[in-house]
């Protein structure tokens, strides 16, 4: 397993979650890595990417509210979300690729993806 997400679950409206992505080394030194959500009956979303250099670009849905860390010792990616929304409610993926310019738009794509955690956020 390259990625494996977890951090997941219910919460309420206003409330907070943090989720983890534990990556094999390879997976961790690629160029771009991120998270992406898909909710029920959508298309995906990117929420975020980290290029190597450390560049982080959010979505706008999200600026402000979800903040990605990257963890070099414990080869992990974290996404704290804050002031969560009903429609944050989606399965959140994280994804990294090697050898691309870091974008959004870009992480549904990537080779290397998790089995996803879901999180509901409930009104």
């Amino acid at each position: 397993v390259h990625l494996a997400e977890s951090g997941g679950g219910w919460v309420e409206t206003g409330g907070s979650l943090k989720l983890s992505c534990a990556a094999d080394e390879d997976t961790f030194s690629r160029d771009c890595m991120g998270w992406f959500r898909q909710a029920p009956g959508k298309g995906p979303e990117d929420i975020a990417t980290i290029d190597y250099d450390g560049k982080i670009n959010y979505a706008e849905s999200v600026k402000g509210r979800f903040t990605l860390s990257k963890d070099n010792a414990n080869k992990a990616l974290y996404l704290q979300m804050n002031s969560l929304k009903t429609e944050d409610t989606a399965m959140y993926y994280c994804a990294a690729e090697s050898k691309v310019i870091c974008f959004l738009g870009l992480l549904s794509y990537m080779t290397r993806r998790g089995q996803g955690t879901n999180v509901t956020v409930s009104s």
